[in-house]
């Protein structure tokens, strides 16, 4: 089916007290794989891919329009509504490659930019975006980061209630990812959210929420979440995780001299990266299922 409007998603979930999950992906395969679990609990989803971990070379060499090539199919032959998303960019102009290269809805990263330069860059984005029919997401406050195994809240900032009223104001996103204990990569434990904070944020900002650092996210914390705004959670560890664990138990169990062509891009049964979807489908269904939004694509 055609892609939905990331902003029709959004206000439904807003509408009916559930969140979207972002899943994000890397390629072809784990593509499939969200739709595959959406489909599964008949859920609206949002698909796509981040440029904020990956090589800057390859996503600059084509990677962008490889990407949304792919996913764009993927969504179209979808049976439930999802969006595309190009999350995390590194610039303008990856942002602008982006909708250029049919994902519906983008968000750059703005971190260490400065609030004045993030204003005017994202404003800049959200006129181009708007004018083609796409939606902008954008943060404000920075994540701690748990990417090698301890939590580095050097650079953290916790999003500020005002600020973030005037930054919706000024630029016009759609959507506003926050800084509220949640906690970028972290693969162990949970974070400690401050949901007096999100509570605060959401009574001055009119736009739905979105929560970076959804592996780390704790289930407790979901519902009251939703109430407190918040209509998108963006996943992506625990999901490399899942796949990562898939496809080293199905070379554990390769004969010696296996079936090369059956074993690798085959896409059938014996296919090693379709044996590694399976948990990260599982994984995405277990987190639909906490986010409320299954059975919700039949009215969404």
């Amino acid at each position: 089916m055609p892609l939905a409007p990331l902003t029709t998603l959004l206000a439904d979930a807003r509408e009916r007290g559930y969140a979207l999950g972002y899943f994000e992906s890397w390629d072809g395969y784990s593509l499939e794989a969200v739709v595959e679990a959406a489909e599964a609990e008949r859920a609206p989803v949002i698909i796509g891919c981040g440029c904020l971990l990956g090589h800057q070379s390859w996503f600059d060499d084509g990677g962008i329009e490889l990407l949304g090539a792919v996913g764009s199919e993927v969504a179209r032959r979808a049976r439930v509504p999802v969006a595309l998303l190009l999350n995390e960019t590194h610039t303008l102009e990856q942002s602008l490659r982006g909708l250029d290269a049919g994902f519906n809805a983008v968000m750059m990263h703005t971190e260490g930019r400065g609030y004045a330069e993030a204003v005017t860059t994202v404003a800049q984005l959200v006129a181009v975006a708007h004018g083609r029919g796409a939606a902008v997401e954008a943060e404000l406050g920075s994540l701690p980061d748990a990417a090698h195994g301890t939590i580095d809240g050097s650079r953290a900032s916790l999003t500020d209630p005002a600020q973030a009223a005037a930054f919706v104001e000024a630029t016009g996103v759609d959507c506003l990812a926050v800084s509220v204990g949640n906690v970028h990569l972290l693969a162990h434990g949970s974070a400690a959210i401050d949901l007096d904070l999100l509570r605060s944020v959401h009574e001055g900002v009119p736009v739905p929420l979105v929560i970076h650092g959804g592996t780390g996210f704790p289930a407790a914390a979901v519902a009251p979440a939703i109430e407190a705004g918040v209509a998108k959670f963006n996943v992506g560890t625990v999901l490399r995780a899942a796949y990562l664990r898939g496809l080293t138990e199905g070379v554990a169990w390769l004969p010696a001299e296996p079936d090369v062509h059956a074993v690798v891009g085959s896409h059938g049964p014996s296919d090693l990266l379709e044996a590694a979807k399976a948990p990260m489908v599982e994984a995405i269904r277990d987190l639909i299922r906490q986010y409320g939004g299954s059975g919700r694509a039949a009215s969404a």
